[in-house]
């Protein structure tokens, strides 16, 4: 079995005809996906578009979990966040504890937490480091 595309350039050419055009085309596939890769990694750093498995650079869903009284808050500063998908994931996470409902923002990387019940820092802390994210700070 022959590929066409290694037929341009392991075959001699016709006379008159050069094998340069096949390696040339090839060069041009090299070039593009080299170049679509480079600009899909610098919105990758940039925090733009989806990443970290996102998808797509929409906001997660306003949902509000609802506490029947606040009896304590907590704020805690997140690094590690690049995407409103990150943010999404470490919401949910602090969501899924009992008791705790969380408001989770980009810039700056925050999460006000308020708690219905006692929750210990370290809790907290477990469940945003668990994702991969680094706590600086609890207050």
């Amino acid at each position: 079995m022959q590929f066409p595309i290694l037929a341009l350039v392991s075959e001699p050419a016709p006379a008159g005809r050069s094998s340069s055009l096949g390696i040339a085309i090839i060069l041009l596939c090299l070039v593009i996906a080299c170049s679509l890769a480079a600009r899909a990694a610098v919105r990758h750093f940039k925090g733009v578009g989806g990443c970290c498995g996102g998808g797509s650079s929409e906001p997660p869903p306003d949902d509000e979990k609802k506490l029947d009284s606040v009896v304590a808050r907590r704020e805690l500063d997140i690094s590690g966040m690049h995407c409103a998908n990150c943010v999404g994931r470490v919401k949910k996470a602090l969501d899924a504890i009992p008791g705790v409902a969380a408001d989770v923002s980009l810039d700056p990387q925050r999460a006000f937490v308020k708690m219905d019940r006692a929750v210990p820092d370290e809790t907290l802390r477990a469940a945003v480091e668990g994702l991969g994210f680094a706590v600086t700070a609890v207050r």
